[in-house]
C-alpha cells in the first residue's frame, strides 16, 4: 500500500524490469513447476529446468518439492476434504490465501518421492536467500525501484497465482462433488497470457503440456515449450489427444 500511494508511477525502466521479472517468474511456475515437475508433461534440459526453478522461487513460489507435492495432492483429492486448497471446502479466502499457512505440510515422501534428490533439495536451502534478493533487489536504485521490483511485484504475483486456486475453481451451477475447475479468459491478462487461466482444460487433461487448446486460447507457456522442443531443450512433450 505504501508503494502504491507514494510511487503509483515508477518510470518506464523500473516498470519494464518488474514486468520482466514477473514474466520470467510466471514461466518458471507454469513450465518449470506445473507442467514439467508436477505433471511430468515434458522433460526439460537440466539447465533450463533449474533456471526455471530459480525464477519460480524468485517469484515467491517456494521450493519445487513442496509446490509439486501440494499440486499433486490437489489433483488426486480434488473437491474432497483432503483437497488442500479447494474453495468448495473452505471458501474463497481459504483457497486464495489461508491454506498456504493453515493447511499444514503435505508429506513429500508420498507426493513427490521423485524429487527427493540433491539437485532439488539444494533449492530448499536457497529459499530465504533468493527471496531476500527478490524482495530487496531494487533498494540500490531508490524507493520507487524497491517497492515495484520487490514488495509490489511479489504481492501481485502471489495473488495472480492464487486466483487459479480460488476463482478458477468456483464454477457455478455444478453438481456436488463435481470438479469445479473452469476456463476464465479475462484472467489471462493477469497471467500475462501464459496459459494458467485455461484451468478447465488443464483439469480435463492434466497430463498435457498444452493448456490453451483452441487457437484463440493464448498460451505463451505452450509456445515456449514448442520452441524449447525445436531447440532440443525439451523432450517427451505430451500433447492433448484431440
Amino acid at each position: 500500500m505504501v508503494g502504491m500511494i507514494f510511487f503509483p508511477i515508477p518510470g518506464w525502466k523500473v516498470f519494464a524490469i518488474a514486468f520482466a521479472f514477473a514474466w520470467l517468474g510466471g514461466m518458471g511456475i507454469t513450465i518449470g513447476y506445473h507442467r514439467s515437475l508436477a505433471h511430468v508433461a515434458l522433460r526439460l534440459h537440466p539447465i533450463v529446468r533449474h533456471t526455471l526453478i530459480f525464477f519460480a522461487m524468485f517469484n515467491g513460489s517456494g521450493a519445487p518439492d513442496s509446490w509439486t507435492a501440494n499440486h499433486r495432492q490437489h489433483h488426486a483429492k480434488v473437491e474432497t476434504p483432503e483437497d488442500i486448497s479447494s474453495p468448495s471446502i473452505g471458501g474463497f479466502w481459504w483457497s486464495h490465501l489461508r491454506w498456504l499457512w493453515q493447511a499444514g505440510n503435505v508429506p513429500l515422501n508420498r507426493w513427490c518421492p521423485d524429487l527427493d534428490k540433491p539437485e532439488y533439495r539444494f533449492w530448499n536451502r536457497m529459499q530465504i536467500p533468493i527471496l531476500a534478493v527478490s524482495l530487496f533487489c531494487g533498494v540500490p536504485f531508490g524507493p520507487a525501484a524497491f517497492f515495484w521490483l520487490g514488495p509490489m511485484r511479489l504481492a501481485a504475483s502471489l495473488h495472480v497465482q492464487c486466483f487459479v486456486n480460488s476463482i478458477a475453481h468456483m464454477r457455478p451451477h455444478r453438481r456436488e462433488g463435481e470438479d469445479s475447475s473452469q476456463n476464465i479468459a479475462w484472467l489471462g491478462i493477469l497471467h500475462l497470457f501464459q496459459g494458467e487461466n485455461w484451468h478447465g482444460n488443464h483439469h480435463a487433461k492434466p497430463w498435457s503440456a498444452r493448456l490453451g487448446w483452441k487457437l484463440w486460447q493464448i498460451d505463451f507457456g505452450w509456445y515456449a515449450i514448442v520452441l524449447l522442443e525445436f531447440l532440443g531443450l525439451a523432450a517427451k512433450v505430451r500433447r492433448p489427444d484431440f
